[in-house]
């Protein structure tokens, strides 16, 4: 595995896939309703909120990707899947898209500027680094808040933050394996 920054890069990605499984696995517990259910969060539910962490990821990763028609998705509607199951595919291969970029990675490419267009105004480029350490914050952030919508169910939320101690590999191993992922 690589060291440094590419090698932070791609176990952040591999995070972000594992968590994302053990969150959505869960979540596919819920009827459509359940998951559709009002909760008290920033968004109003762990539909919402779910389907806002694919749409960030989704933009962030066209753009990482210097994708020259992501300013059009922009405007487009956050996906609206109705349950987690149809969630899942889609949020797994987003993170397959991230995960595969963040391999590619090297400690040049990684402090190069890049621009996030937004509507309207062009911000100062950030190093492509910045960039995937705001998105992985910014996906820990949502899956915090779904966390702990979830936990106001009768679905037990699952643990995610036992992803980076060697001590604890045995915990992750045969979800890793069944995402096609070695263990790390």
């Amino acid at each position: 595995m690589a060291t440094g920054l590419p090698g932070h890069a791609v176990a952040m990605a591999r995070n972000n896939i594992w968590a994302n499984h053990r969150l959505l696995t869960a979540c596919k517990a819920l009827t459509p309703e359940e998951f559709a259910a009002p909760r008290t969060s920033f968004f109003p539910s762990l539909r919402a909120t779910l389907n806002h962490i694919l749409w960030v990821d989704l933009y962030y990763i066209d753009a990482l990707h210097r994708d020259p028609t992501v300013l059009r998705r922009y405007h487009d509607p956050v996906p609206d899947f109705p349950d987690a199951a149809s969630l899942y595919d889609a949020q797994i291969a987003s993170d397959r898209r991230l995960l595969a970029f963040c391999e590619r990675q090297t400690d040049e490419s990684l402090a190069e500027g890049l621009s996030l267009p937004r509507p309207n105004r062009t911000p100062p480029p950030s190093s492509v680094i910045s960039i995937l350490e705001h998105l992985f914050q910014h996906q820990t952030h949502h899956r915090g808040q779904a966390h702990a919508m979830l936990a106001g169910t009768r679905v037990k939320p699952p643990q995610l933050d036992e992803f980076f101690l060697a001590g604890e590999q045995h915990l992750r191993r045969d979800e890793l394996l069944a995402l096609g992922l070695e263990p790390s």
